[in-house]
């Protein structure tokens, strides 16, 4: 008995013998995509998918506002704290990241967490401007010999809250996709 030459559903031309684990097509070898459970074919993943995907647009508006101003608010309390700031900035973010989880109601999508990082990187710059600004505006009504002594060693400071918003930007981003720190 000879058995009969199964073809890909998307690519008739290509003789198979594998077949999607959850909707039974016979796929070649480039449409299956490899599974923890078998190989499926690309509509049942995407069908798949589409289950994790609950956020909606307010979603993503209220985790970046929330990532932002948590952040505006985290990164002098971590400036204040000197070197103990660089150890626990991780940490906060990790707990803004919880809060962020929370005020979405723990709706997920694969962009969350960029959206929430885009948000927490404008909290921080929002905090260095605002730090910055006392400094432009001696550049600004002082010239340049007035403002260059009173920066001196203060824009090493300036520096400071983008790294302690850096370590807590990462740490937000790696907890929200799902990385467990």
């Amino acid at each position: 008995m000879s058995e009969a030459v199964l073809t890909c559903y998307v690519h008739p031309d290509r003789p198979t013998k594998l077949r999607c684990n959850r909707c039974n097509r016979p796929i070649c070898v480039s449409c299956a995509i490899q599974t923890p459970v078998g190989y499926r074919c690309r509509e049942c993943v995407r069908g798949q998918q589409q289950i994790f995907e609950t956020a909606g647009r307010l979603d993503f508006a209220i985790a970046g506002v929330v990532a932002g101003v948590s952040t505006a608010f985290a990164t002098p309390l971590l400036r204040a704290l000197g070197f103990w700031g660089f150890l626990l900035a991780p940490l906060v973010g990790g707990a803004i990241a919880e809060v962020v989880r929370a005020a979405v109601r723990r709706r997920r999508s694969r962009r969350l967490p960029m959206v929430a990082g885009i948000g927490a990187a404008a909290g921080v710059l929002l905090y260095a401007g605002l730090r910055a600004a006392p400094f432009g505006l001696l550049l600004l009504g002082g010239g340049p010999e007035l403002g260059g002594r009173a920066l001196g060693g203060a824009g090493l400071s300036l520096l400071w809250p983008l790294v302690y918003g850096g370590l807590m930007i990462g740490s937000l981003v790696a907890r929200l996709q799902g990385i467990r720190l």
